[in-house]
């Protein structure tokens, strides 16, 4: 049997706290996710690929805009691959979970290699309840 070493990405459902909008509170277009790490510190994990529009509807009803300090207060992201241009976001209360489709791969930081796809805000779930940042990309258990 010939192994030509190529990894299929396998989609798993997982979840991560809603940290960033890309865009607008009002209007979204991509979403930046993050996890606690053992520390109980926000670790960032990737974005979304472009929100459907109706997704960015029912997501925007949720947002609430972070009132006061928030741990990513001054981070910068860049708008896409290869691009010096910086992505416009808004800084939202960590609270909401959103549910995602992620590929199991990852970069040697532990964040997600591609963008993952977003599914639905996950109300029965708190943040604490997503995988900790660092242990892999484990499914949703529920």
């Amino acid at each position: 049997m010939i192994s030509w070493g190529l990894q299929v990405g396998v989609p798993v459902r997982t979840l991560s706290p809603i940290l960033l909008v890309g865009g607008s509170v009002a209007s979204p277009t991509t979403v930046l996710l993050g996890r606690l790490d053992a520390r109980g510190a926000l670790q960032y994990v990737g974005r979304t690929s472009a929100l459907p529009r109706e997704a960015a509807r029912a997501l925007a009803a949720q947002l609430t805009m972070q009132p006061g300090a928030h741990p990513w207060t001054g981070w910068t992201f860049s708008a896409g691959w290869g691009t010096r241009e910086v992505l416009r976001v808004e800084l939202v209360e960590p609270v909401l979970v959103g549910e995602v489709a992620a590929d199991v791969s990852l970069d040697a930081a532990g964040r997600w290699r591609h963008p993952v796809r977003w599914l639905r805000v996950r109300a029965d779930a708190a943040p604490t309840d997503a995988p900790v940042f660092g242990s892999g990309n484990e499914p949703d258990a529920g």
